[in-house]
């Protein structure tokens, strides 16, 4: 039996993950911070920003799933959530390199592109957004998330490891589906994450399928539903809310998502299903 250590699992992604590699016969044990609100796995209380505690926490496993962050800008003294999360980050990585782990999953975010979290208002460059488009962070947090793909990038040259890094758009729980009519018809309410969202199960897979993958080196993915969470059109989203964006990558139709996911599906061959139709009842009124 595989196992695994996922780091983080006690926060709102890591039950979703947690029950995914269980669901699939992996051994897995949570590192984290805190004890969990429900004990799926056995959990180690991990300080991630001390490598030697990184390092007795991965000793025997044979991946490592990285979730555990301060996830969003400004929650934090700046220099606080910058250290954090690239030192934790870093030495997730170190130890697992110096374990030979070959395996490595770590969490990056839409917010690394800048839009997220800008003060001045910055647009995308072209829709949609895929993972070639320019990272042009303001805040700690999108700078943390940059500072750890190329972590990742000098890892896998030093030791080959295998790290996928999941540039996630907006994680959403089945719960959460309840906040849905309160702004799918409001385009300024989430216009700074280009209306993207993922469930949390769909991104649970695509943590398992990038574990399970091999020959992928170091690589950043997009993780998204293949949707937006509107119910406007993606079209009339852009031309309504950012009117100068005049370079589409693609044809808008529908509802097409604005945070590309097409290299994740490729690579991961990889599918989200959990659609957010299928959970809220939409009404025009």
């Amino acid at each position: 039996m595989p196992k695994v250590v996922i780091t983080g699992g006690s926060g709102l992604l890591g039950p979703s993950v947690i029950k995914e590699f269980l669901h699939h016969g992996y051994e897995v044990v949570n590192a984290d911070a805190k004890k969990p609100n429900e004990e799926l796995c056995p959990t180690v209380i991990t300080d991630l920003t001390n490598l030697g505690e990184v390092h007795g926490v991965l000793v025997g496993a044979d991946a490592v799933v990285h979730l555990a962050a301060i996830p969003v800008a400004y929650s934090h003294p700046n220099e606080v959530t910058f250290r954090n999360n690239v030192m934790s980050t870093y030495n997730i990585l170190e130890a697992a390199g110096n374990l030979g782990i070959k395996k490595a999953v770590i969490t990056s975010s839409e917010s690394s592109y800048g839009i997220v979290f800008s003060r001045n208002s910055l647009e995308p460059k072209y829709v949609p957004i895929d993972e070639e488009h320019p990272q042009l962070p303001e805040d700690s947090y999108g700078l943390s998330k940059i500072v750890n793909e190329q972590t990742a990038d000098m890892i896998h040259r030093r030791t080959g490891m295998q790290v996928v890094s999941m540039r996630l758009g907006n994680v959403i729980t089945p719960e959460m589906y309840a906040n849905f009519p309160s702004f799918i018809h409001n385009p300024e309410q989430r216009k700074t994450i280009m209306w993207s969202y993922i469930d949390s199960r769909d991104a649970a897979t695509a943590y398992r399928l990038a574990v399970e993958a091999d020959g992928l080196g170091s690589v950043a993915l997009n993780i998204a539903n293949n949707e937006t969470s509107m119910d406007i059109e993606s079209k009339q989203l852009m031309e309504q809310v950012y009117p100068n964006v005049k370079e589409f990558k693609k044809e808008f139709t529908g509802f097409e998502t604005l945070f590309s996911n097409e290299k994740a599906k490729k690579l991961l061959n990889w599918e989200p299903v959990h659609i957010w139709r299928n959970y809220v009842e939409v009404s025009k009124s």
